[in-house]
């Protein structure tokens, strides 16, 4: 890595943007930014270097960004920003840019997280070197794996948020109705994010026929966990038994003896009343493979930054990578 370089680290959700510096191992000078207050992350990004004196020349930048990222044309999913990656290092004048999807980033940051960084819920025991399932409910839901080859973690990014659905239950059928009333397909992010919080709530309403509140995520959390209000806490169990069987299909998908990882801002908030919700007995329930299942671990991540994290140790070997190649 070129002493002269600035290695910047982004992590841009639908909601939230954070960069950072990185520097001896460690991401510094971290910054806040509200994306719905900014007409593109162009505008972010100059604001970043203004405010921190930084040479756009001699920055090398890996923002991880919550949307696919295989094309040069970028548009985000869950936020109306558009740019070319082309485009955006040229404007910028950058020295190298790469773009990683966000959960690709959380990927590279799971294998290095340590016992304080992340809390263990249920039984089942880790298999070193052996495949990572993560997920993270958030703005929206995103999933990514992680696998051991050439001995290195490899981390596979992808849209498994956007699958179809499930109903395992009664009453998950009904939720199920009632969003086929307002969508044409209905995925499994519709009702594990922030959205999909208030969505519950709403359904359960329609079910019982009483009068909807105009709550948001945030209002319904706080009020299931005061036990103020019973719909909400029924709707906080029903997101916990949703999460659930879903990370338990991605425990089944790329058989992750490593362990499934809860990611995303939600999750963090309530990690008691996860604990004893039905989260880890819908996990196990996967019939003739319950069995299975039960030997797989499940941990929220506490890291407050696995994004930023991540993309640093993806940057490190990026400049690794070119300073071989030289």
């Amino acid at each position: 890595m070129s002493v002269d370089a600035i290695n910047i680290v982004a992590d841009i959700g639908g909601t939230n943007l954070r960069i950072g510096v990185v520097a001896d191992g460690s991401v510094n000078d971290i910054e806040l930014f509200q994306c719905n207050e900014f007409e593109s992350l162009k505008a972010v990004l100059e604001i970043y270097f203004s405010n921190n004196s930084l040479d756009s020349t001699r920055v090398n930048a890996c923002l991880a960004i919550a949307c696919p990222v295989d094309q040069d044309l970028i548009n985000m999913t869950n936020l109306p920003w558009q740019f070319s990656q082309s485009a955006l290092k040229a404007d910028l004048n950058l020295n190298r840019l790469y773009l990683i999807n966000d959960y690709t980033a959380i990927a590279w940051a799971v294998p290095k997280l340590s016992n304080q960084q992340k809390v263990k819920i249920g039984g089942g025991e880790a298999v070193p070197q052996k495949p990572i399932a993560i997920c993270g409910p958030g703005t929206g839901l995103g999933v990514a794996n992680v696998i051991w080859g050439n001995d290195q973690w490899l981390s596979i990014g992808g849209e498994g948020g956007h699958v179809d659905f499930a109903a395992v239950d009664n009453t998950e059928v009904e939720i199920l109705r009632f969003l086929q009333q307002k969508y044409s397909r209905v995925s499994y992010e519709q009702v594990l994010s922030g959205l999909g919080i208030e969505q519950i709530y709403q359904a359960l309403c329609s079910i019982k026929g009483i009068e909807c509140q105009a709550y948001h995520a945030k209002d319904i959390t706080a009020k299931a966990l005061d036990s103020s209000c019973d719909v909400c806490v029924e709707t906080l169990n029903q997101f916990c038994k949703i999460l659930g069987s879903f990370a338990g299909n991605l425990a089944l998908t790329t058989l992750a003896a490593g362990g499934v990882y809860i990611a995303g801002g939600i999750v963090p908030r309530f990690i008691e009343f996860l604990k004893n919700s039905e989260f880890r007995a819908r996990f196990v329930a996967k019939n003739r493979f319950a069995a299975l299942n039960s030997t797989i671990p499940t941990y929220v991540i506490t890291e407050a930054q696995p994004g930023l994290l991540g993309a640093s140790a993806y940057l490190i070997q990026q400049n690794s990578n070119e300073a071989l190649c030289r």
